[in-house]
């Protein structure tokens, strides 16, 4: 009996060193920053987690980035304040169900899964039955095992990224230019396909230096023309910039909002309320022209197929600048948390830039890059690259096949400049 009582000792000892290294090689998944609700609804993902989850049938849906295949074990993170709840935990569609008792607080242990690739991994948290008002509150979900090493998602919110995490990376093409040449107009078409235009989405096209301009889906009812120009006073508060460095509205389209904006930068905008279609290329027409007292006037005109016409969005003048269009590039984003689970693309095609000399050039090079969330390896869903002949970036929805940041990209030419009557528009 001595040496069964010695071995069941020596046994349980072994059993806690193990979980011991297990806790000291395990990674917390913050749920604030890495996670939905699927269906939405009004459980709503706050930065401490997620709390008041009152209805059953809904989940939890977190993700990560799995670098190294192998055993992967999930607990949860939590408390149940009032009663007890029952949840089931899926990964890879293989669902293990676990019980909380009430007051639970720390983490438990749900289970074991096989992750046999790199990539993003889906880990649902369903809710099944309580006895209290809600289910268990959720700060986090705590990783172990081997398939835990090296994973990537949201680590905190430092700086906010709880915010820029959901949000998702944003991805750009730079288009390199012309040696030597002073450029006056930048020529793009942009295509949505079907489908991929998801509300949040900013398509930009006609990026530049001082500026942006591109299409947005603001919401299940509108869609915009969207063309900014950025103050050269560095703030996020329109209201701080002096009056001898605001951004001054020369003229404006039939039906074009212009004001100010904030938040990230600051300067004179300008939107047009209009239905674009997905599966239809559109055109965009930008101007750089420096003009006296040190300042440089950007229009930004839009074709839309629908109307067989060119349409002046706006035209800014911004001081404390004497310049040509310089550093231009498209990007795609996100700007609305709750849809970063969903992927969107978009198609760049037929870039040309016109000098002041008034020669056509085709650009049909571009270096793709990413902003910080996806420099930090937070998220990881971001492509780009060529498709039918044109340009293509793509983001969010956690999908697994990404392209490496940095990449370069050369698509057809078509040698095709662009037929614009200039001193014809509006």
């Amino acid at each position: 009996m001595k040496h069964i009582f010695l071995f069941t000792l020596t046994l349980i000892l072994l059993t806690h060193t193990l979980q011991a290294q297990t806790d000291t090689a395990s990674v917390v998944v913050p749920v604030g920053g890495n996670s939905w609700m699927n269906p939405s609804g009004s459980e709503k993902i706050r930065n401490e987690g997620l709390s008041n989850w009152l209805h059953p049938n809904t989940w939890l849906q977190t993700y990560v980035w799995v670098t190294t295949p192998g055993k992967l074990r999930v607990a949860i993170g939590g408390t149940v304040p009032e009663g007890s709840s029952t949840l089931r935990v899926s990964v890879l569609g293989q669902g293990k169900e676990v019980q909380l008792p009430a007051k639970q607080s720390g983490d438990a242990l749900v289970g074991e899964w096989d992750v046999p690739v790199k990539g993003y991994v889906l880990i649902e948290t369903e809710g099944l039955s309580k006895t209290g008002r809600g289910f268990a509150e959720i700060s986090h979900l705590r990783l172990s095992g081997p398939a835990s090493k090296g994973a990537q998602f949201v680590r905190n919110n430092e700086g906010n990224y709880f915010y820029w995490g959901r949000r998702g990376p944003s991805v750009h093409l730079n288009y390199p230019l012309p040696a030597g040449k002073q450029i006056e107009w930048f020529y793009n078409e942009l295509t949505i396909p079907e489908g991929q235009d998801v509300i949040g989405s900013y398509f930009m096209a006609n990026g530049f230096a001082e500026g942006y301009f591109g299409i947005q889906v603001n919401s299940p009812t509108e869609r915009r023309i969207l063309f900014s120009v950025w103050s050269p006073f560095k703030t996020d508060d329109p209201k701080s910039i002096p009056d001898d460095q605001k951004i001054v509205m020369l003229k404006k389209g039939e039906g074009v909002y212009t004001g100010e904006f904030g938040n990230e930068g600051a300067g004179g905008q300008s939107f047009l309320r209009y239905n674009w279609k997905a599966g239809n290329t559109y055109r965009f027409l930008l101007r750089g022209q420096p003009v006296e007292n040190n300042s440089t006037i950007y229009t930004a005109y839009f074709y839309a197929p629908e109307q067989s016409k060119w349409q002046v969005i706006a035209s800014f003048k911004r001081p404390a600048t004497s310049t040509h269009l310089m550093r231009l590039h498209s990007f795609l984003e996100n700007f609305i948390p709750a849809t970063g689970n969903h992927s969107r693309m978009a198609r760049y095609g037929n870039q040309w830039v016109r000098d002041t000399g008034g020669v056509w050039h085709e650009l049909t090079q571009a270096r793709f890059t990413g902003d910080a969330t996806a420099q930090k390896g937070y998220r990881l869903d971001y492509a780009g690259g060529l498709a039918d002949g044109a340009f293509f970036l793509k983001n969010c929805g956690f999908f697994s096949e990404n392209v490496p940041l940095k990449t370069e990209f050369t698509r057809p030419a078509t040698g095709k400049a662009p037929d614009i009557a200039l001193d014809k528009l509006p």
